[in-house]
């Protein structure tokens, strides 16, 4: 019974990142959690599954202060 995952290229002026995202269908929308996309330049969001790519990351963590 698998669904199939979504996969998002999110960009650094979408940081902080949250899934669901502004704009996602309502009908589908599970509490904001807030995704450390930065760190590792992908992260999935554990209520949905959907994969959130990083574009241009070039393998280091980069923290916003």
């Amino acid at each position: 019974m698998s669904k199939e995952q979504r996969v998002v290229e999110v960009k650094e002026s979408d940081l902080p990142l949250h899934c669901p995202m502004s704009g996602d269908a309502v009908w589908d929308a599970h509490p904001r959690v807030f995704l450390a996309v930065e760190e590792k330049g992908e992260a999935r969001c554990p209520y949905c599954g959907t994969l959130y790519q990083l574009q241009g990351w070039d393998g280091h963590a980069h923290r916003k202060h």
